[in-house]
């Protein structure tokens, strides 16, 4: 509340914002915070929260899901550039359905027919994507209010206490979600979360990036790096089988930095064919390792890039592929098929199904906690 509270007394000394005159943004970014004022479900409140640092990079916050909203870095000539799609008001996020700068929980990514079984007991989650449970069902917490402490102008503070049986996940689990801009233009998030009940959790975050800072036409002319030998390739419900597959000679192989676009057409690809482009988890060579670059995005035409760090053992990369110009982000501009590319930083896909890969269980007494940090720069 501090922090939407200060961004519009701001504008208001500016006179912005003040008595309802809009020529003038109230954010670096031309979002106003009373745009995303509202009172949600049993009378949470939603509000605008903008973090700054010293070298002039603004991020911009809801706590309608965590999202954030707008990012602005500079490109390699100075001028500032909102790199992230999203609504200009908290009604389109409301009414829109979208993952739009999300924080996913309870788990990212998929479960398999929204099955799982703990000690013995099998739970039925909703099925919201293709039979399967996706990104904690069609009430997850992107579609929930976080309580919100902004206790710096670079530190912003989320929690959610969700209850045993939300979506079906058993327990009642309290999670945090820290976002800190950092002064070298990094945003640094950080998850924890705590359970009563045995449970599982894996959260991520789901900003789609465009780095062209144009988010009216593709970014497949957008160059990754991800340092990964092998993906864990999916069927046509966009499910993991279960195995690895190595990225060597096949259009995932992402080892030396390359331009999206010929390796996501490749539609001879099966894979490529099963979830139309990429939508994949990469797992990651970093094994855990925060400090090493797991995935680098970066744009040719405006030099901006992206390093990606983080403690979890996968990537996912997600090349906007459902996107086809019906939605309309910020400003009225409708985004278009690839426009953007998402990093989710998580465990695997379907991990509660699959017992040979890292375990998602949460114990009570135990801790979850999970690191990503979205490092910008130019070149």
């Amino acid at each position: 509340m501090a922090g939407a509270f200060a961004c519009v007394m701001a504008a208001w000394l500016m006179g912005s914002c003040a008595g309802g005159a809009r020529e003038e943004a109230c954010t670096l970014s031309g979002l106003h915070p009373a745009d995303f004022e509202a009172v949600v479900g049993e009378g949470k409140e939603v509000h605008l929260y903008t973090l700054t640092n010293a070298a002039g990079m603004e991020v911009c916050i809801t706590n309608f899901g965590g999202r954030i909203v707008s990012v602005m870095v500079p490109d390699r000539d100075g001028k500032m550039t909102d790199v992230v799609l999203g609504f200009d008001n908290i009604n389109d996020y409301q009414q829109i359905p979208s993952d739009f700068g999300a924080s996913i929980g309870r788990y990212a990514n998929r479960i398999n027919q929204g099955r799982i079984v703990l000690d013995g007991d099998t739970l039925q989650l909703p099925q919201n994507n293709y039979g399967h449970c996706l990104h904690g069902g069609p009430t997850g917490w992107q579609y929930q209010v976080y309580e919100a402490e902004q206790t710096d102008n670079q530190t912003l503070r989320l929690s959610l206490q969700s209850p045993d049986g939300d979506n079906n996940f058993p327990g009642n689990v309290t999670a945090e979600v820290t976002y800190r801009l950092t002064d070298d233009n990094a945003i640094d998030i950080t998850y924890r979360a705590t359970t009563d009940k045995k449970t599982v959790v894996n959260m991520t975050h789901h900003s789609y990036f465009n780095l062209n800072g144009d988010p009216s036409r593709s970014g497949m002319d957008q160059v990754l790096y991800v340092d990964a030998d092998s993906i864990t390739p999916v069927d046509s419900t966009f499910m993991t089988t279960g195995e690895m597959m190595a990225v060597a000679g096949t259009p995932f192989d992402f080892r030396t930095p390359k331009t999206i676009a010929p390796s996501v057409e490749e539609a001879s690809d099966p894979q490529i064919r099963n979830a139309k482009g990429f939508d994949h988890n990469w797992v990651l060579n970093t094994r855990g390792d925060d400090t090493k670059v797991a995935a680098r995005l970066s744009s040719p035409s405006t030099g901006i890039t992206l390093e990606v760090y983080t403690d979890e053992p996968g990537i996912q990369v997600y090349t906007a592929n459902f996107q086809d110009g019906t939605v309309k982000g910020k400003g009225g501009i409708a985004y278009p098929f690839r426009v953007s590319v998402c990093l989710e930083t998580q465990h695997y896909p379907d991990t509660p199904n699959k017992p040979q890969w890292p375990s998602v269980v949460l114990e009570p007494g135990q801790t979850y906690t999970s690191h990503c940090v979205y490092r910008f720069g130019v070149e």
